[in-house]
């Protein structure tokens, strides 16, 4: 066996971390990307399903988008 010098590094807590606790999501704003996944997550098995078109599935993700406001909600299509 070779004998080889070897560190142990101690993990400390996520909380303890000032870093991690700035860029934490409130829970309200988790709720609201929950809800607006949730919507999304029907209506596209509805235009699977040929219950809704595409232009149907647009409008309603549109309204999605402005009614639950998820958090990248700038940056989607």
């Amino acid at each position: 066996m070779n004998d080889e010098n070897k560190t142990v590094t101690k993990i400390t807590e996520p909380s303890s971390s000032p870093a991690l606790m700035k860029s934490r999501m409130p829970e309200e704003q988790l709720c609201s990307d929950y809800k607006y996944c949730m919507a999304q997550k029907i209506i596209k098995e509805m235009l699977d399903k040929g219950l809704i078109s595409v232009d149907e599935f647009n409008k309603i993700s549109k309204r999605n988008r402005k009614t639950f406001s998820p958090y990248l909600a700038e940056i989607m299509p």
